[in-house]
């Protein structure tokens, strides 16, 4: 009995890193024709002005 304790204790924990939303980490943004991403703002703006 455990032993089957402490397997599931083993397997079970990554589970709460595995979890946890990606914060830190870039994610790919693309704009469309004719737009450029701003840093700024943080939006696609138009690439002329």
């Amino acid at each position: 009995m455990i032993r089957l304790v402490l397997t599931a204790l083993i397997l079970a924990a990554p589970m709460p890193a595995l979890a946890q939303c990606p914060s830190g980490h870039e994610q790919a943004m693309s704009c469309a024709d004719g737009k450029v991403w701003d840093k700024s703002s943080k939006s696609c703006i138009s690439a002329t002005g």
